[in-house]
């Protein structure tokens, strides 16, 4: 890299699926270097495989990156669009001598691989056309062209995560840069797409390890910069095994749906590969400050939903309320029967959050929790609060109804009127304000009764209470 210049770099997606945890890690680490060094963050669809590249799945890498508030510099790069330019250099690497034709039909080539196969020798291809003259082709025959790989010695990829990985050269074929209809590889267009965007710095999922040293033999083939690589280990699940759906590799908006906050998101995929000695809690602004590659774990890391659980409960308790209310209304809005929350709702929600955001640890269960207060009128009874409304309990409402019709309607003062009334009875406090939880909620368990009594207000509260006296 050269002196005074700030690091590029890039997360290149390929929108043939959802952005899922491992890419968004991936593209967290390359946004927080970025903005930790005062660098630039780019973003690069690699639309080459046009079977597979699908509009949706380019919304949905787009829809993920801006949930999770990872923000890129400058335009989107389209990779496809590109493939004039990446043409443009095989064949000036052809007039180089850096690459050649290789007219092997596909027969011969099945031919070549079913015998190495059958002497025990690795896959490859052997090189028949490196040095042969092209006359020697039927005229207007097809071919592809090939990169001239180094032959000896060895290529040591300088990894900054990994340490030194070194492959020897007579291990890597002269892969195809064209195919014979012309269109680029994806070996190549990286290269030079990392190149046109002056990228510095390659962070990656050690998946893409192998492909490292092919790519290095076209930089050094072009005399182009080589870039800093760090390969990152991959995420597993709880049981050590390699990340599925069942352990939670889904798309991030699938977290979002579930309830996650993106600063939640950004938090624990920070921690799972990279740690700042025994920090678990780092928001955004710690992050950018502290973030470097030194800390990049060699391990691959264990995803665990608990482990999640406990920071977005963390997150939500701290979060601003305006921004929380934002949250369960965007929540209410994408449900499959959507809700729209009155001004009236919303500032209830607003008002209980103090005693709901203690119990919630996801959006979705702090949505649940406060559904009585979002509409008027009676509850349907889930099956708890059924089961609490006996006769008795009933009877017992319809008593302390006239008594709390003459309260003074604050939480203190509802709850000292139930009290004298268990105790005038005979009662404990719970069998008075477990028939008000269930009339008032419609469920068997929510935030303190009497503070979500004063919420919701005099009218309202005693209109749900009248509709389960007996």
């Amino acid at each position: 890299m050269p002196e005074n210049s700030k690091p590029v770099l890039r997360f290149p997606p390929s929108p043939t699926g959802f952005l899922h945890i491992g890419g968004a890690r991936t593209a967290l680490f390359n946004w927080l270097y970025a903005r930790h060094t005062g660098g630039t963050f780019r973003l690069r669809i690699e639309d080459t495989d046009r079977e597979r590249s699908t509009p949706e799945a380019v919304d949905a890498i787009l829809n993920g990156m801006e949930w999770l508030g990872l923000e890129w510099d400058g335009q989107t790069v389209y990779q496809f669009v590109r493939a004039d330019r990446h043409r443009e250099i095989a064949e000036q690497m052809l007039r180089d001598g850096r690459a050649y034709r290789c007219y092997a039909t596909p027969e011969e080539l099945d031919e070549m691989r079913a015998k190495q196969r059958a002497e025990g020798k690795p896959v490859r291809y052997d090189g028949r056309w490196r040095d042969r003259d092209p006359s020697d082709a039927p005229k207007g025959a097809p071919f592809v062209v090939r990169l001239k790989a180094e032959q000896h010695g060895e290529t040591i990829v300088r990894d900054v995560v990994q340490g030194d990985v070194r492959f020897a050269n007579e291990q890597l074929d002269d892969m195809i840069l064209l195919r014979s209809d012309g269109t680029p590889t994806y070996m190549l267009a990286v290269v030079v797409d990392d190149h046109d965007m002056g990228v510095t710095h390659v962070l990656r999922g050690d998946d893409h390890l192998n492909n490292t040293p092919r790519q290095m033999q076209i930089i050094k083939a072009m005399d182009w910069p080589m870039p800093v690589y760090g390969h990152v280990p991959m995420i597993l699940g709880p049981d050590g095994a390699k990340l599925s759906k069942r352990h939670g590799a889904l798309a991030v908006e699938a977290y979002r749906d579930m309830g996650y906050l993106p600063e939640t998101m950004r938090n624990y995929l920070l921690r799972l590969g990279w740690s700042h000695g025994n920090d678990e809690i780092i928001s955004t602004e710690q992050a950018i400050a502290w973030f470097n590659l030194e800390n990049i774990g060699r391990s691959p890391a264990r995803f665990d939903f608990k482990k999640l659980d406990n920071l977005n409960a963390h997150y939500i308790r701290i979060a601003d309320e305006n921004s929380l209310v934002a949250e369960v209304e965007a929540h209410l809005k994408r449900a499959t029967e959507p809700i729209a929350l009155s001004l009236a709702a919303r500032e209830r929600l607003k008002a209980a959050l103090p005693e709901l955001r203690e119990r919630a640890k996801t959006i979705v269960e702090l949505a649940h929790s406060a559904e009585f207060l979002f509409s008027d009128g009676p509850r349907e009874l889930d099956a708890q609060a059924d089961k609490i409304l006996t006769l008795d309990a009933r009877a017992t409402l319809g008593a302390l109804v006239p008594l709390l019709e003459k309260a003074d309607w604050q939480a203190q003062s509802l709850e000292e009127t139930a009290r004298s009334f268990a105790e005038a009875r005979g009662l404990k406090l719970g069998q008075v304000a477990q028939p008000i939880r269930a009339a008032l909620t419609g469920k068997g368990t929510s935030p303190p009764i009497f503070s979500m009594l004063a919420i919701l207000g005099r009218e309202e509260s005693l209109s749900r209470l009248r509709a389960y006296v007996a």
